[in-house]
Order: C-alpha cells, then sequence, then structure tokens
C-alpha cells in the first residue's frame, strides 16, 4: 500500500467566522470522509486539525544559531488547517472520496509519501 498525505488548506478567517451549525456540518463531512475510507479498504494511519498559524513559529538557521519567528512561514489567505496519512492501494478512489471534504468550495491537496523502506 502507498501512504499518501491529505493536506487541508484553508481560509481560517471562515472557520474563525463559522457558527456552530457550519462547524457541525464540517465535522459531520469528516466523520463521512473517515467511514467511506474504512468501508473501501484504505486505512487512516494519522491526522489532526491545526491550530490557527498565528500559533505557528517558524524556525530558520542551524543547530546553533536558531532563528524563531512567531507565525507561519507564509503570508497567504489560505493556510494548512488540518491533514491525515492514508494508505491505500487505490488512489482513484481515495481522490473521489475527498470530493466528500471539498464540498463548498474547499480543496484538498493529496501526496503520496516518500518511502524510506525499500
Amino acid at each position: 500500500m502507498t501512504e499518501y498525505a491529505v493536506l487541508l488548506p484553508g481560509d481560517e478567517s471562515v472557520w474563525a467566522a463559522a457558527t456552530a451549525e457550519q462547524r457541525a456540518e464540517m465535522y459531520a463531512r469528516h466523520m463521512r470522509f473517515a467511514e467511506l475510507l474504512a468501508s473501501r479498504g484504505h486505512q487512516v494511519t494519522g491526522g489532526n486539525e491545526l491550530q490557527p498559524s498565528s500559533t505557528a513559529r517558524t524556525v530558520t538557521g542551524s543547530l546553533d544559531d536558531v532563528a524563531v519567528t512567531e507565525g507561519p512561514y507564509a503570508e497567504t489567505t489560505e493556510q494548512l488547517t488540518g491533514f491525515y496519512t492514508v494508505k491505500s492501494d487505490d488512489l482513484d478512489d481515495l481522490l473521489k472520496i475527498c470530493g466528500v471534504l471539498a464540498e463548498g468550495g474547499a480543496r484538498v491537496e493529496v501526496r503520496a509519501t516518500v518511502d524510506h523502506s525499500a
């Protein structure tokens, strides 16, 4: 099986302004996503929702000369809001299931991870 990172970029201000009902709808989509993955033979191996990018710390430099900046690396409207790692033998089906998370105009990025065991 190949492992994929399912990356969830988004506009954090939309989530911050969402009503409780809108948030519940989004969480329901994630539950549906997980149910579909399991029922179709995909394996979720990890993932999580991320804290707002304002809590990020960007590190540059080297071991003995580290510079830490508060906030995200990229100054953009969209930031990484969460991720899943999923093992799958069927990329086409995985991409189809990701459509559940893309409803309402969201975007989902899927990338194979590098397998260093080979």
